[in-house]
């Protein structure tokens, strides 16, 4: 490692520091230049992508809750096709470590959409068998073990790129999917995505989403999505990147304490746009208060 004490690796690739942006929350890198330059961060996680593109889901999509948020976008995005010709451009300016969000509403999708994204010379591939927004596809992979290993094994058939599969909180036993994932070639997995959860207008007397529930996310996830990473972290060899309602230099060192070998950052920046740089300053202070010539050195001390 050089001097710098935030600087990890991963796949074989060097990141400035562990703090990646999450899918979904960053759109293609540029959402947030008017607040601060892309390229402080570790690396950038695209908004998800589907073959076909999406217009999304109908009806009220956000829905603020006490700590969290609520969504229901539906995975809107402009396709595949469009991100190679034009987006891709747009997030290797952005950043030096580019991870490309893959969802899908069955298999074909999901393995006909890594082809495509083999034109391209991103850093990992992050399968998204998590979303609970979508009707077909998606979560359902990602509640079992097996559904996850046969997906995880049709997209490592033909994908070039080092593969990450982001794991659902709703599954009954989340590091027994892990490790499936892991059997099945994973070269990482990235968890968690949002817990279920659910709106009532009380004067409208009905659900606040058209899909009646919604993926929520935000600090009030923050101790849960915690357990689980460090769950999966003692049962899996790969490598573990935690996310899930991360705030705070300090809700970063605790997920790295627990096993994680970088961390995603959403919802927070929702909150606060300059909360990422912030961060970032803080784990370099952090380093230095406790002695540590890098960050790693505390990994999965817990």
């Amino acid at each position: 490692m050089g001097a710098n004490p935030l600087e990890i690796k991963l796949f074989g690739k060097t990141l400035k520091n562990p703090i990646i942006a999450a899918s979904g929350t960053f759109g293609f890198g540029d959402c947030f230049n008017a607040s601060f330059d892309p390229h402080v961060l570790g690396g950038i996680c695209s908004k998800g992508l589907t073959l076909y593109g999406s217009s999304g889901n109908g009806g009220t999509r956000l829905q603020e809750t006490p700590s969290g948020l609520l969504n229901s976008i539906g995975l809107e995005n402009p396709g595949i096709e469009s991100f190679v010709a034009h987006e891709y451009a747009i997030m290797r300016q952005c950043n030096d470590f580019v991870v490309v969000n893959l969802g899908g509403h069955c298999e074909s999708d999901y393995v006909e959409g890594a082809k495509l994204l083999n034109e391209v010379d991103i850093d990992a591939l992050e399968l998204n068998i998590s979303c609970p927004n979508v009707k077909n596809g998606g979560m359902a992979y990602g509640i079992s073990p097996n559904d996850a290993a046969y997906i995880t094994k049709a997209i490592k058939k033909v994908s070039r790129h080092p593969l990450i599969v982001k794991l659902s909180p709703n599954a009954p036993d989340v590091s027994a999917v892990a490790a499936a994932c892991q059997d099945s070639g994973a070269d990482a997995v990235s968890l968690v995505n949002t817990y279920l959860g659910m709106a009532v207008d009380i004067y409208k007397r009905k659900p606040v989403f058209e899909r009646i529930y919604a993926g929520l996310s935000g600090p009030a996830i923050m101790p849960m999505a915690l357990r689980l990473v460090h769950e999966t972290a003692k049962r899996v060899s790969i490598p573990v990147i935690g996310l899930g309602g991360i705030s705070s230099f300090e809700d970063a060192v605790a997920f790295m304490m627990v096993g994680a070998d970088a961390v995603q950052i959403g919802t927070a920046i929702f909150a606060d746009p300059t909360s990422i740089p912030k961060i970032i300053d803080n784990l370099n202070n952090f380093c230095a208060s406790q002695g540590l010539k890098n960050i790693s050195e505390i990994k999965g001390i817990i």
